[in-house]
């Protein structure tokens, strides 16, 4: 009998152990990614349970990282490359679509709190006019040789 209930508390242990381990994991990976203006999803909404999709707005860049089980997914965009910012709002929460000047495919990020997302936007709007007012242009990509006239 004793031999039972070492081996059933050895188990419970190691079961205890598990569960700890991937809530630390899971904790650790829904913290800021980095230092900044981050806006995380809400773990309420769809498909950011565990891992909760995190927007990194930056006066040169908006980066969106999805932390994975193992690893990441990051995208960024250079704010000279920000076409538009939408914001989709639904009953509880806010989707956020940023487009590119360049064509390709938009950051989409679900499940934003309501002023989050227009926080997001107005903080891109205030990056991209930064940028502008300072007398940057976005370069017009890669440049052909040039002749030398001879």
């Amino acid at each position: 009998m004793a031999g039972d209930q070492t081996w059933l508390g050895a188990v419970l242990v190691g079961a205890g152990a598990i569960v700890a381990l991937v809530l630390w994991i899971v904790w650790q990976k829904g913290r800021p990614f980095a230092a900044g203006d981050v806006f995380r999803a809400s773990r309420l909404s769809s498909g950011n349970h565990l891992f909760p999709t995190q927007v990194l707005v930056t006066p040169s860049s908006v980066v969106q990282y999805k932390p994975r089980w193992i690893g990441r997914q990051e995208e960024s965009i250079h704010m000279a490359h920000v076409a538009s910012v939408k914001i989709d709002t639904k009953l509880l929460f806010s989707n956020v679509m940023i487009e590119t000047s360049g064509g390709s495919d938009p950051i989409l990020c679900h499940g934003h709190r309501k002023r989050d997302a227009t926080a997001m936007k107005a903080l891109i709007e205030r990056y991209q006019n930064e940028y502008y007012r300072s007398g940057a242009r976005p370069s017009a990509g890669p440049v052909g040789p040039t002749s030398s006239g001879r």
